[in-house]
């Protein structure tokens, strides 16, 4: 018989036997409160109506036509559809099927369109699992442990944790930009940078929202340099944040590449980069392709989860029940000192926890989410020393079902 591999470790001891809205139900009927959102993936809500009855027309009609051989309607629609919500004079599209295929399909966009061979990535980041992205992740060694050499072409820069640091926000961006400065003359000269890729807020790496100053001083130094800037969106984009896009918190800032995956179709697999005209056409002929990318019933729940958001209005309700999630949050962690930092942007808040001598503590963190999990709360950890509880309710969540969540989790840090 065969099974799983041994190195898959599941977050929680469910087995979802249905999902509803923000419920997982197991094989016993228990019904589950899902802050995990398959990892922020299930925007609309498990089985939202509307993008299950687009998905099962979808079905019936065509499942797949591959996009470099034949063209179908639901790519083409949603191609125009995202013309609707990407920044402004970015109005190229390139369909692909995870966020670490869409990683690398950026990475190789910048090396064609600057003829530059170099990015700089930011401490604490995850851009994905496979080789070339892993090379840009450092969110945790079990990333990159044991596959090295690593790709070629890649520096890392300081990211903006202000509280990792201990210093103020703005203090923080200031030592930041500086250091960037001087890789740029040092380790990474700047002639030889293609971009900075960089998540609007650390995932992996600990819900630490990126400063809205730190972005700007990157779109300084990208447009001081001809270094093109690339927004990793797979996490905060598509609402997650309380705004469409994660990099929209920053005034003025608008990527050159942009990459958005996981909330694009509501659990089917899509991801996608896009970029202006100008950049997107210095791509080399056969750099861009796919088998499955862009596939029909992908694009048809992608459509329907565009529909659900907008006449829903779920991109005001993440900010609405972002605040509510993280003000209640913040009341727990005052009741519980081991609860050293809340901190996030909508709909994607973290919980981080050190013992009294302020070192990570990561036991702290397993036994509240293992203590959650036991309550019906589902959640899942991050963080580089994994000390941190991390909340991804999908959009739809309502302000009763968040009270439930928070008290829930209060009852497990208690425990």
């Amino acid at each position: 018989m065969a099974r799983l591999s041994p190195v898959l470790q599941q977050a929680t001891p469910v087995q979802v036997a249905r999902g509803e809205g923000v419920y997982l139900y197991d094989t016993d009927g228990r019904r589950h409160l899902d802050f995990t959102a398959g990892i922020g993936v299930t925007s609309t809500g498990h089985c939202h109506p509307r993008v299950v009855a687009a998905a099962q027309e979808q079905v019936g009609t065509l499942i797949h036509g591959q996009y470099t051989t034949v063209m179908h309607q639901p790519l083409l629609k949603l191609t125009e559809r995202l013309g609707e919500v990407l920044p402004a004079g970015i109005d190229r599209v390139f369909f692909l099927n995870s966020g670490s295929e869409a990683v690398e399909a950026s990475v190789r966009l910048a090396r064609h369109a600057t003829g530059r061979q170099t990015i700089i990535a930011f401490d604490g980041g995850f851009h994905g699992r496979t080789m070339g992205a892993a090379a840009l992740t450092t969110s945790g060694g079990k990333i990159r442990a044991g596959i090295g050499p690593m790709m070629g072409g890649v520096a890392f820069a300081p990211f903006p944790y202000a509280f990792r640091y201990g210093w103020t926000e703005e203090e923080t961006v200031a030592f930041c930009l500086k250091e960037l400065d001087r890789i740029l003359v040092t380790a990474a000269p700047a002639r030889d940078v293609a971009a900075f890729l960089i998540e609007p807020v650390l995932g992996e790496g600990g819900y630490v929202p990126t400063s809205p100053a730190f972005l700007r001083g990157l779109r300084e130094r990208a447009d001081a340099h001809g270094i093109l800037l690339i927004a990793d969106e797979v996490q905060t984009g598509y609402g997650r944040t309380g705004k469409f896009w994660g990099h929209q918190h920053a005034d003025g800032v608008t990527p050159d590449i942009l990459i958005t995956a996981k909330g694009l179709a509501s659990g089917f697999p899509l991801s996608a980069i896009a970029a202006p005209e100008a950049i997107m056409s210095k791509a080399l002929p056969g750099s861009q392709g796919g088998t499955y990318g862009g596939n029909a019933v992908s694009c048809a729940a992608a459509l329907a989860t565009l529909d659900v958001i907008q006449d829903e209005n779920l991109v005001a309700n993440a900010g609405e029940q972002g605040l509510r999630l993280l003000e209640g949050l913040r009341k727990v962690a005052v009741e519980h000192p081991g609860i050293a930092d809340v901190r996030g942007l909508g709909l994607m808040v973290g919980n981080e926890f050190l013992t009294p001598d302020g070192a990570p503590d990561a036991a702290a963190a397993a036994k509240a989410h293992a203590a959650a999990a036991e309550r019906g709360l589902l959640l899942l950890t991050c963080g580089p020393f994994g000390n941190v509880v991390r909340m991804i309710p999908p959009l739809i969540v309502t302000a009763e079902q968040i009270d439930d969540g928070v008290a829930l989790w209060s009852e497990a840090v208690r425990a």
